[in-house]
């Protein structure tokens, strides 16, 4: 976030090293942490050097400044941010979550799209959820990512331009979705989240992680589905194969930091203190609902505390 600086004798030395010795793991997960081990070489390369320039501070603060860099919490918007209506939301689910993960979909973020469907395993008609003819799987659920992307695609629920799939302990603010995809155009192949990658030192591919959020411009759905891409298995790993269909289509891969694959209590606090997030993912050992209004809920939603109302009195 801060930025940082490395000499071109080292960034030279560092690609040739690659080529013989190339990173110990196959994923790619956080960037900035596995280059950093990669350059130290477990004591044998050059240390990292703490310059106090290079700042995480707020830009404008007093505290910003002696820094030659500061940071920005602000979302990025190119314009008025897109149409509820343009953004067709896909909540993937199963019965077994249907009484307790999608309840949390319902009283946090789903008021905020304009079209959204739950798939399932099986039809429920109160939630409602939409069964696409597919045996639920206990991990990956590539065929049922991929009947998202035929049932969107066919036009017959939706002709919106974006389309974004969630799993069903996804937290997310859709507004703030809707404003960061103002500066992408629908009528290009896009793919944006946060971006993961596998293999990549021996012709790998990156792919958006599921978890937070995978969004898809109709476009880019178009082409997956007419370069021929399919599931080797039913539970294959959705995200990973999309992003294998994707990278042999030679179509780009966006990454966005304020996606998040976790919970908020897994990342620096620091770090999101300067993010406006977009999404974080598991309702693991938290409070699902807190965990929305604090992070991801916009300041006109957020309860009032008793103290800020006496206070109004």
């Amino acid at each position: 976030m801060a930025g940082w600086a490395i000499s071109c004798p080292l960034a030279k030395r560092t690609a040739e090293r690659v080529n013989y010795e190339p990173p110990k793991s196959d994923f790619t997960i956080d960037l900035q942490h596995e280059i950093a081990l990669y350059i130290w070489e477990e004591g044998r390369g050059p240390t990292l050097t703490a310059v106090n320039e290079f700042c995480s501070e707020l830009h404008g603060s007093s505290s910003a400044k002696c820094c030659a860099t500061a940071v920005n919490t602000y979302l990025s918007a190119c314009g008025k941010p897109v149409l509820k209506e343009d953004v067709f939301v896909a909540v993937k689910t199963c019965q077994r979550f249907h009484r307790d993960r999608v309840p949390i979909v319902k009283q946090t973020w789903e008021k905020d799209a304009a079209s959204l469907e739950y798939y399932s395993d099986v039809t429920d008609s109160i939630i409602p959820t939409v069964h696409l003819g597919v045996p639920n799987t206990e991990r990956g659920h590539c065929e049922k990512t991929f009947a998202i992307l035929r049932r969107f695609a066919s036009g017959a629920v939706t002709q919106a331009p974006w389309l974004l799939i969630v799993d069903d302990d996804t937290l997310i603010s859709l507004p703030r979705l809707r404003r960061l995809l103002s500066c992408y155009d629908p009528t290009e192949a896009v793919s944006v989240g946060e971006r993961y990658a596998y293999g990549l030192s021996r012709d790998g591919y990156s792919y958006i992680t599921g978890g937070g959020g995978m969004v898809f411009s109709r476009v880019a759905v178009q082409n997956i589905l007419a370069g021929g891409c399919s599931c080797r298995s039913s539970d294959a790993p959705d995200d990973m194969v999309l992003g294998m269909c994707l990278t042999t289509l030679g179509l780009p891969v966006t990454h966005s930091p304020l996606f998040h694959q976790a919970r908020p209590d897994d990342y620096v606090k620091e770090l999101l203190a300067r993010q406006s997030p977009i999404s974080f993912h598991k309702h693991w050992n938290i409070k699902p609902v807190a965990v929305y209004q604090r992070w991801l809920s916009e300041p006109d939603q957020r309860p009032q505390s008793h103290t800020d109302t006496r206070e109004e009195l």
